[in-house]
């Protein structure tokens, strides 16, 4: 076996995967169409150096990917117009329970493809949604009508306080607590606990 054909294979993963690290945590379906290129264009660099091509212009390329893609992404974060240039922003599919069909035309987004999202995030009827958008990441976001929204705690506090005002003759309890979580099964305190200990609970 050819051992400079394995060390940079060694080499290759562990560069790959630092610049993808300083890339971003972004899975595919986060990122902009910018991102997306950059990212397929580094994976298809970082195979060049075993067909015996430079291995370090290839490494310095996949490096100035990574920092044109780092530099488009502050200038995103400073500049709001240049924001919805490189990345776009959310487009309004539906309006007060009725489909917009002029944005559908122009997103290419059929009925059918649009009202299977929205059965994917649980919404049985359009008629119930009062505003839904196309986000930039392809996920639908959303807004119930307000008589179809779910009940917050608070509202179930206005009316046990409605109920004790109509009947004051009702015994008055204090609402039952949520029972805590014991910290042992909570993975957030495991994270915590992880960075203390340099071995997860379970594994020790």
């Amino acid at each position: 076996m050819n051992v400079i054909l394995v060390l940079k294979s060694i080499g290759i993963v562990i560069l790959g995967t630092l610049l993808f690290r300083i890339g971003g945590r972004k899975s595919i379906a986060q990122m902009s169409i910018t991102q997306v290129i950059i990212m397929i264009s580094i994976g298809s660099l970082l195979v060049y150096p075993l067909r015996e091509e430079n291995y370090w212009v290839t490494m310095g390329l996949a490096g100035v990917l990574v920092l044109t893609m780092l530099a488009m992404e502050f200038i995103e974060f400073y500049v709001n117009r240049m924001e919805t240039l490189i990345s776009g922003k959310a487009v309004l599919v539906i309006v007060q329970g009725q489909f917009h069909e002029q944005n559908l035309k122009r997103l290419r987004l059929t009925v059918d493809k649009l009202e299977m999202r929205l059965r994917q995030v649980g919404i049985n009827r359009i008629s119930d949604v009062e505003w839904a958008t196309l986000e930039v990441s392809g996920n639908i976001g959303y807004a119930l009508k307000p008589e179809k929204q779910p009940a917050t705690r608070e509202d179930l506090n206005r009316i046990v306080e409605l109920l004790q005002q109509l009947h004051p003759d009702l015994k008055q309890q204090p609402p039952p607590q949520p029972a805590e979580s014991s910290p042992d099964n909570n993975i957030f305190t495991e994270l915590v606990r992880t960075k203390e200990n340099s071995n997860p609970e379970k594994w020790q």
